[in-house]
């Protein structure tokens, strides 16, 4: 198992707190070769901040491996996929066994699912130190 997650990007800017770089995401059918006839195949970019460090010698237009440690990326997919399906699955069931009709049931679940995503959003400043991206030639 990768010990690392690693995307290939562009340095774009530079200053003295971060450096941002540029990655280009491609979705799993970018390769295919009918995909100038398709509407799926479909790239989107992504800005990363990294943290500048006074050492490094990267100048904008460098092409670097952005790295994550790979348990930072399952730690994401459970805070943003995982416990959110959780959530919305134990309060719909506990609300239809208590007999609370299904509307309203689902209603609720929903609605716990955004209050849970509205606190993400609120710690996003706390959760963003946490996920410490590296730059590699």
């Amino acid at each position: 198992m990768a010990e690392e997650v690693s995307h290939v990007g562009r340095i774009v800017e530079i200053t003295p707190e971060f450096t941002t770089v540029e990655i280009v995401s491609e979705s799993a059918c970018s390769s295919c070769h009918a995909k100038g006839l398709c509407s799926l195949g479909e790239s989107k970019t992504k800005a990363i901040q990294v943290p500048t460090r006074g050492w490094d010698s990267y100048k904008v237009g460098d092409e670097v491996d952005v790295t994550l440690s790979a348990s930072m990326g399952h730690k994401a997919v459970w805070i943003a996929y995982m416990i959110p399906l959780a959530l919305l699955m134990a309060v719909l069931l506990i609300l239809m066994g208590c007999g609370v009709g299904e509307l309203a049931s689902g209603l609720w679940a929903i609605g716990a699912v955004a209050v849970y995503y509205l606190c993400i959003k609120l710690l996003g400043k706390r959760l963003k130190n946490e996920y410490i991206f590296n730059i590699k030639r």
